[in-house]
């Protein structure tokens, strides 16, 4: 999985998982400056309530 796959398939179903931010958690000391912006766009979405963290199913 890639950043740019999570970012896309969060922003498709509105929202994201534990697991999938853990992931981010885990994986940002490796990421480019493109990758870092778009999980700080992730957590602006968090923030302002247009992603929600749960489950899909």
């Amino acid at each position: 999985m890639g950043i740019g796959t999570l970012f896309l398939l969060s922003i498709s179903t509105g929202i994201i998982t534990q697991d999938e931010l853990g992931w981010i958690t885990r994986n940002q000391l490796n990421f480019s400056r493109c990758e870092q912006a778009k999980a700080l766009e992730l957590g602006q979405l968090i923030d302002s309530g247009q992603l929600q963290l749960g489950c899909r199913i």
